[in-house]
């Protein structure tokens, strides 16, 4: 009797051997906190179904080489999709989180776009068919999006007359489909993938067109009561009557983000500051590429590029202090697109920790920039969907597979 039928509760091996790559029965069985012959024997129905493989033994430690297992990387996939406020990506993966397909790229504005919700689900529908990938095949969708998402009822409250995303887009596509908070996927990429592994209290920041955070408290992904935990952008830091993409005024955003980032670089250069960048090359350009081109600068060394990622990274650890002295977080992880601009962040942020923290609290809290770049809300959405994946609906994934095989 298999687990689909058995009424047992779903072992938990699929997302550990998703997550790992390559396990042993023995570490499975501690991650999965079941019995040897329990583990044992649910590997074994896995193999039967096709789904796991055994590869090759682990090196040895003295003793007997163990033989270790993994998913078969394409018996089944997930669509990974991550949106940010200008440009949406999305991603084919396969069961060893690989990208199998090109990462397609659409302009569609997450707040003019009156069409959003059906304008993203086309575009999802179209690359699924580019793909060549049947439906059946599919895992689930996973959309990492800004606002105030709501994952358990698939609602973002920051789209206007279409909150209702999740049922909208699975009803359009035909596959099951999971949101969450762009900057909370992030955080869990970063914990199954990237920097925070193990760490039981982390805080991911988000280097974004604004400025999100993924909270890890005791080895778990905190979204608050509704969802909404990590607006980090929107902490009233500064009395510089800037209006916030939120519509309040002196937000961490308005000093720290990426944006700003761009737009202080065409405002210095229109007062003809010295750079290598030049004004009409960032007005020609949309705001993804205008960012690229500061950060290349500064990584080459142009001083007011610098200056501008300095006084950003200033601000955003003024912001940090704030969450070393409420959490004690062990780890800071800098993610995202920002992240892509590398060590840079680090000597302002830790400036500027150093200045406002208590040392007490602060001096075992390690900063660190990822390695995942722009790759880690594509990694975090398809984690999305295994982690909502329901084992029990394995059997028909496996006889999917197994006609593709036999054609």
């Amino acid at each position: 009797m298999t687990a689909a039928n058995s009424g047992e509760k779903p072992s938990g091996i699929l997302r550990e051997l998703y997550y790992h790559r390559s396990m042993s029965c023995l570490d499975l069985s501690k991650s999965i906190k079941k019995s040897l012959p329990n583990t044992t024997l649910r590997l074994n129905e896995l193999i039967a179904k096709g789904i796991v493989v055994e590869n090759g033994y682990a090196p040895s430690t003295g003793g007997r080489k163990p033989v270790m297992y993994s998913l078969v990387p394409d018996f089944m996939f997930t669509v990974a999709v991550a949106v940010d406020q200008f440009v949406v990506r999305m991603a084919l993966m396969d069961m060893q989180h690989k990208m199998i397909l090109h990462v397609h790229e659409a302009t569609i504005n997450f707040y003019e776009d009156s069409r959003y919700v059906q304008d993203l689900a086309d575009e999802i529908v179209n690359y699924l068919a580019a793909s060549g990938v049947n439906k059946d095949q599919v895992a689930g969708i996973g959309i990492a999006m800004p606002g105030f998402v709501d994952p358990k009822k698939g609602i973002n409250y920051s789209i206007g007359g279409s909150p209702a995303i999740a049922a909208a887009i699975a009803q359009k596509v035909g596959i099951k489909v999971y949101i969450d908070n762009d900057s909370s996927v992030i955080g869990l990429a970063e914990q199954k993938f990237g920097e925070v592994g193990n760490t039981n209290n982390a805080m991911v920041i988000n280097l974004g067109w604004g400025v999100g955070l993924g909270m890890i408290l005791d080895g778990q992904l905190f979204r608050g009561a509704s969802g909404f935990a990590g607006e980090f952008s929107h902490i009233p830091m500064f009395s510089n009557n800037k209006l916030c993409s939120c519509g309040k005024h002196g937000c961490l955003e308005t000093e720290s983000s990426l944006t700003v980032i761009v737009e202080k670089a065409k405002d210095k250069l229109k007062k003809g500051e010295l750079s290598s960048l030049t004004i009409k090359t960032l007005e020609n350009e949309n705001i993804e590429h205008s960012f690229r081109l500061v950060k290349d600068a500064a990584l080459k060394g142009d001083k007011m590029a610098i200056g501008l990622f300095s006084e950003a990274g200033y601000n955003i650890g003024r912001g940090a202090a704030i969450l070393v002295h409420l959490l004690n977080p062990e780890l800071i992880v800098l993610s995202g697109r920002g992240a892509t601009a590398g060590k840079i962040w680090e000597a302002p942020i830790q400036q500027a920790m150093n200045e406002h923290c208590i040392p007490r609290l602060s001096e075992n809290t390690r900063i660190l920039i990822s390695k995942l770049g722009l790759h880690a809300e594509l990694l975090g959405a398809a984690a999305l969907v295994m982690e909502g994946f329901d084992e029990n609906h394995l059997d028909s994934y496996a006889a999917s597979y197994k006609r593709k095989m036999t054609v």
